[in-house]
């Protein structure tokens, strides 16, 4: 098969079409004929020699997929040879074909285009598993999401709406921020030229987060702790704004708060918590509301795979709202 290297680490030039050894799934593993991938932000770390895969994981960038299953070891149930599925990959998304657990495939939801679906497992399986059932969000609260134009902002705004819950972002432009407004944002700020947390507490009355969903770490903490509401919880899911920062546990005791930190693609198939779990969580929960049309996939772009370079490009230049799709058949 055709799959994305890396000829070396550095810009998106490094990234090469090329052949390489067919995969073969293993006891419990589905092979999927990759119909689309998607690009996340994980991917262009990689790319540049900051995220390595875990161990045992492919070295082919690519943590999601959509397609058609051609083969399954043994073991697996569930699913049939020609099923259209999507899946939540550790790597190896960016090729013809891909392995994967029988426990990160997904059935694509009724209605949606197969392509499409490869926008969705990534931001829905982290969104679902920190929002919901780390942070507990629930209908009333008041969720504060940075990077609202993002993939994972544009879906957890929808998602949230779904539920009942107020939704807020930040983003940097007006152009943005309207299109945030068209996927379930109620109160838009625009972190180039306001501070998030004067606007947050005046529309909130004072109020505050009860979750925060933030992708910048260290140069954010103090100010979302100044943001949460009374028992607020904080969830970092990213380090754009650095790695290291200092904590005032006093102005996070006044709050009863919680930081809580989290990555997705590292965690284990099973326990409490795993992949499996957060793939069951996610069909039952979240495809009804794609089937129905309340949570739809959110795409800046679709290009082919043999042009990937330009596609991180994209999301290198903060250009992007939504997600940023490979076509590969």
């Amino acid at each position: 098969m055709h799959a994305i290297t890396l000829r070396e680490y550095g810009d998106p030039d490094v990234l090469t079409w090329t052949e390489v050894p067919d995969p073969t799934p293993g006891p419990g593993e589905v092979l999927i004929d990759v119909s689309a991938t998607a690009v996340n932000r994980a991917d262009l770390q990689q790319r540049q020699g900051n995220y390595p895969p875990p161990p045992g994981a492919s070295e082919i960038l690519g943590l999601e997929c959509s397609g058609i299953v051609s083969d399954l070891g043994p073991g697996v149930s569930g699913f049939s040879v020609g099923d259209r599925v999507c899946a939540l990959l550790a790597g190896g998304g960016y090729a013809e074909q891909v392995v994967a657990p029988v426990g990160q495939v997904m059935p694509i939801p009724d209605g949606l285009d197969l392509r499409a679906a490869a926008a969705l497992p990534e931001v829905a399986c982290t969104v679902w598993s920190n929002v919901m059932m780390t942070a507990g969000l629930k209908s009333g609260d008041t969720l504060l999401i940075h990077g609202g134009g993002s993939g994972i902002g544009t879906h957890a705004s929808q998602l949230a709406k779904a539920l009942g819950v107020r939704v807020a972002v930040t983003a940097g432009s007006a152009e943005k921020l309207e299109i945030c407004r068209t996927y379930g944002a109620e109160i838009l700020i625009d972190y180039k030229t306001t501070d998030f947390v004067e606007e947050l507490n005046t529309a909130t009355d004072g109020h505050g987060a009860d979750v925060i969903l933030d992708n910048m770490g260290a140069k954010y903490l103090s100010r979302n702790i100044s943001a949460l509401a009374m028992d607020g919880r904080l969830i970092t899911i990213g380090m754009q704004g650095g790695r290291k920062a200092e904590l005032d546990f006093g102005s996070l005791i006044a709050k009863r708060g919680t930081v809580h930190a989290a990555g997705l693609r590292a965690r284990p198939l099973s326990g409490a918590h795993g992949k499996a779990e957060i793939i069951r969580a996610v069909v039952e929960h979240v495809w009804p509301l794609v089937t129905e049309g309340a949570v739809v996939p959110v795409i800046h772009a679709e290009v082919p795979i043999q042009d990937a370079a330009s596609a991180h490009r994209m999301l290198d230049d903060h250009s992007t709202v939504g997600k940023v799709l490979l076509r590969v058949r």
